[in-house]
């Protein structure tokens, strides 16, 4: 009987201490209902305490899973936010994790997206592209408050959800940083290099249960260009790993090693171009001869700057199996990040690598001006539902009783809490809000007297009727310089009304107070007469003005004008009045002067046909006649007209003016003398003289300086619709300008759904197509086609040259680039004379542009950035005899480049991001 009581103790005992795990360890099944330990040790726990609203699915996808990917919880999608509220210790760093696996939970087949964030902070945007691969998001916290929320929101697509939601604690120094009350850190990459398999390394080898992810396991385009001699390495010694960020042992006891004297590697870094924490992490774990050394420095190419320090594992780390952990706190990084280690001429042994982490620096948005008022408000009602919200009141969405400004730093402009069950005294809280318009406490059960609103200066609205409020009715309230109601009936209030208020100018309701009595006659009631009889006179006088004008208009146009013309003529007419007014206007005797009556032919497209002409004064010019004369084709007429107007840059071709006459529509530009990219790129121009690679960067250098323009430089933004390679023209020096406006449009025009879809096939973004939708991310999908037939001379559509199955080049582009495979993808006519440094930030660049969601993909500004990255490094290769491989060819290509190939720029010469601190410091 003894030994089956000591048993069921031990047992006891086995419980609590898996209860108990780490300190500080929140994992969260979320939709889960039962508690229970994983099979590393983990205990997870139902999500329903830590949330308010949401409903639970379950999910199906091939293999055996975990159980805490079998449900998830999921939301509205609707304006508001959903937010987990977890307890934390102040001054404490955290890591927290959020999972997303969606498994057509919905049977919609429909990917969702929408918004992460931490706090008032926007994380990250989740978007899901394959329902049965999940999407992990952490970051680095330094807690401020006693809790923090984890948020979702703003669904552009599908429904929230969430799978699971982690928190864990760190101990003393790990992870600090100069700016962690600015910034959070949210991970970009955490590799574990020379892994055995291709599964990650967690908790418990990990005490803080940070997933170090396996290098051998490679997703699409995350670790290419391995140089050749590659090795992996491992040991079964300990490590001491008693320093730094201390590094899991079972991390550091493997690693890779360049046999061949290098190591390099290019991973994309989801969030950057930014500023970013980026440390590596060394152990010497391989034995040799007391003569032979291993020395090496970090490179990375077009930054130089980066190589001087020498590494020497064993003697910076003090010994052998110790860690040596240098980096820097603050360096501003690409997305996609180029960098290797070269073995120094005095060493016999190639570098080595254990593991690496780079984070990205995200700064903390502070949110409301009033959330620790309302924060200390709702505190008293933690078990009302409307109260469970979380988050800030105002950012990213407002509470769903709250209405907040749209302020850097919002404030608090409403609370309606009418019929909320609200008891006690009057929340003092409400009275500290100083954008505070409206407030809305009626039908509540309130108790006490009403307090002084000097602290909200801005009220206009005030409802507490209905309530249990007692006391005298304040004074101060006439004073409110912008108060129009007060409502305050049905209290219990009592003394007299103050003269202020019955003399002021508002909607005053008072009654079913017994106790409260008015000093002097109550004029109110006549005022809210008066006012709402002026509103309406003045409806009545507006009404008849309008009534009284048209007439008077109408009588002015002749009837013939009014009766014989069809309504697409009476529109374009009206349009052509306002659309032309500021453009030159040639009579048609003009342009058949200078076309020799539409002799020479040079182009045509959907709209009409080009010809070439010469003016009197020797101007060059084409002339584009309209031949489609459907009000469609009018309408673009005149849009061209109107747009090119009132738009000039250098890189849009120069609209010289319009004629209308005899049944003609008629647009007169400059002429252009080496006709388009697109004929440059398959035409017969591409037979005579292949463009080489430097003037392919320069043309689209050019034409995204001018879309730059119209994105950004115009306003409203002008979105262009049909970019395309035939739309990209080039003058007499191989310049580019974008041309063609006729289905532009400003973005104002853009923000409802439009029911008719224009642009090209091939070119067509495909989220605008589906949404109809219109945004300037539209242009940057058909731009990212352009990249593409910039690299591989291909045409958009083709059923012979992509393969089975494919005839989009964005598909079968992708399919090789995301592979490392991009030699796969060039243009054979290509002359030889560019680097692969380049060619990859455009291949890199262009499929960022063709991502299905237009949230994916970057600004014009920052594609603009890459072309001219990439011709800087054209240039330094071009220019300086420094590097004795300074051009790769064709035949030494492959998917793995040699460091020893690749030229860096000197700083001078050097296009990075600008810093968002001081100089980046090396630890």
């Amino acid at each position: 009987m003894a030994t089956l009581l000591h048993l069921l103790f031990f047992q006891l005992l086995l419980s609590s201490a898996s209860k108990a795990q780490m300190p500080g360890f929140v994992s969260l099944d979320c939709g889960g209902k039962e508690e229970y330990t994983d099979d590393i040790g983990l205990l997870w726990i139902p999500d329903d305490q830590f949330i308010h609203g949401g409903q639970t699915a379950n999910i199906s996808i091939p293999g055996e899973n975990p159980k805490q990917y079998m449900k998830v919880r999921y939301f509205p999608a609707d304006s508001r936010k959903y937010c987990y509220t977890l307890s934390v210790k102040t001054r404490t760093r955290y890591l927290v994790r959020a999972s997303f696996l969606y498994g057509n939970f919905d049977k919609s087949n429909f990917y969702p997206m929408f918004d992460l964030s931490i706090g008032a902070t926007h994380w990250s945007t989740i978007v899901i592209s394959d329902a049965n691969v999940m999407e992990v998001r952490e970051l680095i916290l330094l807690a401020s408050s006693p809790t923090i929320s984890v948020c979702l929101s703003n669904a552009t697509t599908g429904q929230p959800f969430i799978s699971t939601l982690e928190l864990r604690q760190f101990n003393g120094s790990l992870y600090y940083t100069t700016y962690e009350t600015q910034f959070f850190l949210s991970l970009s990459a955490r590799i574990n290099f020379g892994a055995e398999s291709n599964d990650s390394v967690r908790y418990p080898d990990d005490p803080f249960d940070r997933i170090w992810e396996s290098d051998s396991a490679r997703r699409a385009n995350y670790l290419v260009d391995v140089a050749p001699g590659t090795e992996a390495i491992s040991t079964e010694k300990p490590i001491d790993v008693s320093t730094g960020e201390r590094p899991p042992e079972k991390v550091m006891q493997t690693a890779v090693v360049g046999q061949n004297g290098s190591l390099t590697y290019r991973l994309d870094l989801d969030g950057f171009p930014a500023n970013g924490w980026a440390f590596s992490y060394f152990a010497e774990i391989e034995d040799f001869g007391p003569d032979e050394t291993r020395k090496f420095k970090l490179v990375i190419p077009g930054l130089p700057v980066f190589s001087k320090p020498t590494v020497d594992v064993q003697e910076n780390a003090q010994g052998k199996y110790r860690l040596y952990e240098p980096g820097y706190n603050n360096v501003s990084l690409p997305f996609v990040f180029s960098f290797g280690f070269r073995k120094t001429n005095d060493s016999s042994r190639g570098p080595i690598l254990n593991a690496l982490e780079i984070y990205k620096y995200l700064q903390i948005n502070f949110g409301s001006q009033d959330a620790t008022a309302m924060g200390s408000f709702v505190s008293h009602y933690q078990e009302a539902d409307w109260a469970r919200e979380g988050g800030d009141p105002c950012v990213p969405a407002s509470w769903s009783w709250v209405q907040c400004n749209s302020d850097q730093q919002p404030r608090v402009v409403s609370i309606n809490l009418s019929r909320k069950n609200l008891t006690g005294n009057f929340p003092l809280e409400l009275t500290k809000l100083p954008g505070l318009v409206e407030l809305r406490l009626d039908g509540n059960e309130l108790t006490g007297p009403i307090p002084d609103f000097g602290g909200c200066p801005n009220l206009e609205y005030i409802h507490l009727e209905n309530n249990e409020l007692s006391g005298a009715l304040p004074s101060s309230l006439a004073d409110l310089p912008s108060l129009r109601e007060l409502y305050v009936q049905n209290n219990m209030l009592s003394g007299l009304v103050p003269q202020g208020l019955l003399s002021k100018k508002i909607i005053f309701n008072y009654s079913g107070n017994l106790h409260l009595r008015k000093g002097k006659k109550d004029t109110s009631r006549v005022i809210i007469i008066i006012c709402s009889v002026t509103g309406v006179s003045m409806l009545l006088v507006i009404g008849i003005a309008y009534y009284l004008f048209t007439q008077r208009k109408g009588k002015n146009i002749p009837k013939d004008k009014v009766t014989s013309v069809p309504p697409a003529k009476k529109l374009s007419t009206f349009f052509s009045e306002v659309a032309t007014e500021s453009a030159h206007k040639y009579s048609l005797s003009e342009i058949e002067d200078a076309t020799g009556k539409f002799e020479k032919r040079i182009g045509s497209g959907g709209f009409g046909i080009v010809y070439y002409g010469k003016m009197a004064d020797g101007k060059e010019i084409a002339v584009k006649v309209l031949t489609n004369d459907s009000f469609q084709g009018i309408r673009e007429f005149l849009n061209e007209v109107t747009l090119l107007s009132r738009i000039h840059h250098r890189n849009l071709v120069t609209f010289l003016g319009y004629s209308q006459q005899d049944g003609k529509n008629i647009l007169v530009y400059e002429f252009m003398h080496n006709g388009t990219l697109k004929e440059h790129l398959r035409g017969p121009s591409a037979r005579e003289r292949t463009l080489n690679w430097i003037k392919r960067l320069e043309i689209a250098e050019d034409a995204a300086k001018g879309i730059e323009y119209l994105h950004t430089g115009c306003f409203p933004t002008i979105i262009h619709r049909d970019l395309k390679s035939s739309n990209i023209l080039l003058d007499k020096h191989m310049r580019a300008k974008v041309s063609d406006f006729g289905l532009s449009k400003p973005a104002v025009d853009c923000s409802h759904v439009s029911s008719i879809v224009r642009g090209t096939v091939g070119y067509l973004d495909p989220e605008y197509y589906i949404s109809q939708q219109l945004t300037e991310k539209s242009d940057i999908y058909s731009f990212g086609v352009i990249l593409l037939e910039l690299i591989s001379g291909q045409e958009p559509i083709s059923n012979e040259n992509f393969g089975l199955n494919c005839r989009n080049i964005v598909a079968w582009a992708k399919s090789y680039i995301e592979n490392g495979n991009i030699e796969a993808v060039m243009d054979p006519m290509l002359p030889d004379d560019y680097n692969m440094q380049s060619l990859w930030k455009i291949a890199e660049t262009a499929v960022m542009c063709v991502k299905p969601q237009g949230i994916q993909r970057p600004t014009i500004s920052e594609v603009l950035k890459e072309i001219q990255e990439a011709i800087a490094i054209e240039r330094v290769s071009g220019l300086h005899g420094e590097c004795p491989a300074k051009v790769i060819s064709k035949k030494t290509m492959g998917s793995s480049v040699n460091s020893d190939m690749i030229c860096s720029a000197t700083p001078e010469q050097n296009v990075s991001v600008p810093e968002l601190f001081v100089q980046p410091g090396l630890r």
